[in-house]
């Protein structure tokens, strides 16, 4: 998976809510749009590519709110953060 820009990744987390995707990764999808925002207003616009210190900042972001999420949440959360990281070059 990989995405021009950040612009790119929001339409991807967009259209999951039209896609045939479950329960779990429309929360996830959700959430962390979120904090990809956040983080994403911190490095430039919606143009920007999708960079590892950026993926850090969110992961940093993401650890920081831990408790608000119940441990199967977070597991969720997690798991489906892990999965769109490929989208963030090194």
């Amino acid at each position: 998976m990989q995405f021009e820009n950040l612009t790119a990744l929001y339409d991807y987390l967009d259209q999951q809510v039209v896609a045939d995707v479950s329960a779990d990764e429309l929360f996830a999808g959700s959430y962390l749009r979120g904090f990809i925002s956040l983080a994403g207003s911190e490095y430039g616009d919606e143009s920007q590519a999708l960079t590892q210190a950026l993926a850090d900042n969110i992961s940093a972001k993401l650890q920081a709110a831990r408790t608000e999420l119940t441990p199967q949440d977070r597991q969720i959360v997690q798991d489906y953060w892990q999965h769109l990281q490929v989208a963030f070059n090194g």
